[in-house]
């Protein structure tokens, strides 16, 4: 069976429901929550960085689902090769968020929320839909709830300068990084 067949199958079924739609709207949801929360408060990954990559992610998910189903392999671990390549890609981009200043280090809890929203991706497009969503309101409660403790309102922007006491840090990266 053809790749095209298959989506066929899938979309002649409707399953296509709960197999494609449901998890990108997992992922999409729980997403833009993190990534509203990043842009608010000043972070360099937002709302476009975090649903780009739960949402890719989810799509990982999907056609790994579709692999495994249609096409088989050898072994449990064949039908994973796939999804196990998320995970350095996605370190690499949360890597590349975190820059070192002269005095502190910035941006290893947008690295976090990246990474752990690209999990809540695989997890919904994997087909695991009430994990993902215990997943997604754990991660979104713990950082709305830990910026409300701080007396941080995540529900309205607010100017962060993480380089204000880096001394090389020129008008040009506080403005880039605000």
């Amino acid at each position: 069976m053809t790749p095209f067949e298959i989506e066929l199958q899938v979309f002649q079924s409707g399953d296509f429901w709960y197999k494609i739609i449901l998890p990108l709207a997992i992922a999409l949801f729980f997403s833009f929550l993190i990534g509203l929360e990043r842009q608010n408060i000043g972070k360099s990954a937002g709302i476009s960085a975090h649903i780009l990559i739960a949402v890719s992610t989810a799509f990982i998910g999907i056609i790994q689902l579709y692999m495994f189903e249609h096409q088989g392999g050898d072994s449990a671990a064949d039908n994973q090769r796939l999804i196990a390549q998320v995970l350095p890609g996605v370190g690499f981009i949360g890597a590349g968020v975190i820059m070192k200043g002269q005095k502190n280090i910035i941006g290893l809890t947008t690295a976090a929320t990246i990474w752990a929203t690209a999990m809540m991706g695989l997890v919904a497009g994997s087909g695991y839909i009430f994990t993902s969503l215990i997943f997604g309101t754990f991660l979104v409660s713990f950082i709305y709830l830990r910026d409300m403790k701080r007396g941080i309102n995540p529900f309205i922007p607010h100017v962060h300068h993480d380089f204000n006491d880096d001394e090389d840090a020129s008008d040009d990266d506080i403005k880039r990084h605000a």
